[in-house]
């Protein structure tokens, strides 16, 4: 089914839209995958905040022209899917998962801060912690040394609170004698 002129442009502003939201643009032919398949894909990619729609690749092309994305025009071709997302690992992660699982999908590659990625690079993005993780690391790191400071300190004390009594009774024995 042919889209009329004014179906195509309501398409390239949605995906410009989302476009100029997003951090991360991952591409992927997914020929052969059950519809089943795809929509577990999107209810997943639906869940981490990644927007997946399947383009026509002529429209995709002019929805990201002028933005950061256009560094992967080249690698539009063939039928793709296409994963936005505002965090920057989501859509890589998403997507990544789910070719782990289902051998037809195929990475094709992406855009990450105006580079183009190919696969391994879209499987590296993928790999890197969220921000959520990635905070809580940088915490956990912060923490350290105060909580083992904390602990230094709990031990002297409970040393010197051990020794005071032991100093205190040996002294009193001394005097009589």
């Amino acid at each position: 089914m042919s889209l009329n002129r004014s179906e195509k442009q309501v398409v390239i502003d949605e995906v410009s839209a989302l476009a100029a939201k997003a951090q991360t643009l991952v591409m992927a032919e997914y020929r052969g995958i059950t519809v089943a398949a795809l929509t577990q894909l999107r209810v997943a990619a639906r869940s981490q905040g990644v927007s997946l729609s399947v383009l026509k690749n002529t429209l995709a092309r002019r929805a990201v022209a002028g933005t950061g994305f256009e560094a992967g025009i080249d690698q539009m071709t063939g039928p793709l899917i296409y994963g936005f997302s505002e965090d920057a690992v989501a859509a890589a992660k998403v997507v990544a998962d789910f070719a782990k699982t289902n051998d037809k999908m195929v990475i094709r590659g992406g855009v990450y801060a105006g580079k183009s990625l190919d696969a391994n690079g879209v499987k590296q993005l993928a790999s890197i912690p969220s921000k959520e993780v990635l905070l809580a690391q940088l915490l956990g790191l912060m923490q350290s040394p105060i909580s083992r400071t904390a602990r230094v300190l709990a031990a002297l004390a409970e040393q010197r609170g051990a020794a005071q009594p032991a100093e205190a009774e040996a002294p009193a024995e001394a005097q009589p004698a």
